[in-house]
C-alpha cells in the first residue's frame, strides 16, 4: 500500500481543529464555483494558477481535485488572508499549492509555463483588465485552458433601478452617469469581456449564463447584510455627493420597503457568466 492511501486510511479529520476552517465558503462565492468547477478539464501532471484565491476557494479545491501530480499557484494582493489559507492547506493535507502576494496584472511566473487558469469571480475586480488578460496571455501555454466567472452588468439591478430614480428625482444627474460608469467599470458588458480575450489569443469554446439571488425582509436587512457592507456599499456611498447620502438612502429604503410589502420581501439579482476559452 502506498503513502498516500496509507495516510488516506488512517487519518481522521480533527472536529476541533475543523471549527477553524470549516464554513469556509462564502454564499457569494458558492454558485460561481460550482459552475466554475463543473467545467475544468481535470489532468495529471500540469500547472495551474487560481487568480483572486481570497480565503482560499476554489484555489483549496483544484489543488485537491488535480491531485499531487500536479502544481497549483494562487495570486493575490490580499496579504492578511495567508495565514488563513495556510491554515486551511495545513489541515487538508494539501502539498501541491503555491501561494503568491501580488496583483494579476504582474504575475512573477515564466511565459509559457501555466497549463490552466482559473478565476472565480477575481478577474473583474482587478484595476486593469486588459493587462490581466494580457498577462494570462503571456504566462498561459498554447492549448492552456482558461475558466473564469464574473457577475454581470444587471447585478443587483433592483437597487440600482431605485437608486437610479430616486437620483433623478433629486436631479443628481451625474451622479446618475457616475453609476453607470462604475458599473463599467467593475462589470463590463459580456460583449466587451469577449472581445479583449480574442484579442489576447484566447478562443471562447464556452459562454453558460445563470444566475442566483439574495432575498431580504426588507431593505434594512439589505444595507445591513455584512457582505452588502463589505462588497457594496461603499463604492455605493463614493457615488453620492456627502451631504445627501442619508437623504438618498432613506428614500431607497421607503421605496423598497413599500415593494417588500407589495412582493413579500425584497430580491437582489445576482446574474453571472461562465467563460471557459483555451489559448491559442
Amino acid at each position: 500500500m502506498n503513502e498516500y492511501l496509507k495516510s488516506y486510511l488512517s487519518e481522521n479529520l480533527n472536529l476541533n481543529e475543523l471549527i477553524d476552517v470549516f464554513d469556509e465558503l462564502p454564499f457569494w462565492s458558492a454558485p460561481f464555483g460550482l459552475k466554475l468547477l463543473e467545467f475544468i478539464d481535470y489532468k495529471q501532471n500540469i500547472t495551474a494558477l487560481d487568480i483572486g484565491f481570497g480565503a482560499g476557494f476554489p484555489l483549496t479545491e483544484i489543488a485537491m481535485r488535480l491531485g499531487n501530480t500536479s502544481t497549483v499557484y494562487g495570486i493575490d494582493p490580499w496579504k492578511e488572508t495567508f495565514k488563513r489559507v495556510n491554515q486551511k492547506i495545513y489541515y487538508y493535507g494539501i502539498s501541491n499549492v503555491k501561494l503568491i502576494e501580488g496583483v494579476a496584472e504582474s504575475i512573477p511566473l515564466e511565459d509559457n509555463s501555466i497549463d490552466l487558469i482559473t478565476s472565480n469571480n477575481g478577474i473583474n475586480n482587478v484595476r486593469d483588465i486588459d493587462k490581466v488578460i494580457s498577462e494570462c496571455s503571456r504566462v498561459m501555454r498554447s492549448g492552456g485552458q482558461f475558466v473564469q466567472t464574473m457577475n454581470l452588468d444587471k447585478t443587483m439591478i433592483e437597487f440600482y433601478t431605485q437608486l437610479e430614480n430616486v437620483l433623478s428625482e433629486m436631479k443628481l444627474y451625474t451622479e446618475i452617469e457616475l453609476m453607470y460608469k462604475h458599473i463599467k467599470q467593475k462589470r463590463p458588458p459580456l460583449h466587451d469581456f469577449l472581445g479583449l480575450m480574442q484579442k489576447h489569443n484566447f478562443i471562447v469554446n464556452d459562454v453558460v449564463e445563470d444566475e442566483f439571488c439574495y432575498k431580504f425582509a426588507d431593505a434594512a436587512a439589505i444595507f445591513n447584510h455584512y457582505f452588502i457592507r463589505l462588497g457594496f456599499m461603499d463604492s455605493w456611498i463614493k457615488l453620492l455627493p456627502s451631504d445627501k447620502v442619508e437623504v438618498i438612502f432613506d428614500a431607497i429604503k421607503t421605496r423598497m420597503n413599500r415593494l417588500a410589502a407589495q412582493q413579500n420581501g425584497i430580491k437582489l439579482t445576482i446574474p453571472f457568466v461562465m467563460i471557459n476559452a483555451v489559448k491559442r
